[in-house]
């Protein structure tokens, strides 16, 4: 269950995604597989090729991108990988 956005905020990420852009959002998510996770930070891009380059710089493989939405590929970061690559983008304030 994801929470904590607005349908703007949503939209103008799949926009940028759509683009081919790099594009981050943050959420609250709730997940019985992920119980120490109260937050996921989605990475997208429509251009998959660009999305693994971006991911290889953090050591994140390609299997790893979730593709159950051709047109929304994305990674979804947690814990302390996902705070270290926020901030090494300089998106400290998507760490909640």
């Amino acid at each position: 269950m994801a929470f904590g956005i607005n349908r703007a905020e949503l939209i103008a990420w799949k926009e940028k995604v759509a683009q081919g852009e790099i594009a981050f959002i943050t959420h609250y998510w709730l997940d019985d597989r992920f119980p120490n996770s109260k937050t996921v930070t989605k990475v997208g891009c429509s251009d998959t090729q660009k999305l693994i380059n971006w991911g290889k710089k953090y050591g994140l493989k390609a299997e790893w991108i979730d593709n159950r939405k051709p047109t929304m590929p994305h990674y979804d970061l947690f814990g302390e990988l996902r705070d270290e690559i926020l901030r090494k983008e300089g998106l400290d304030h998507l760490i909640w």
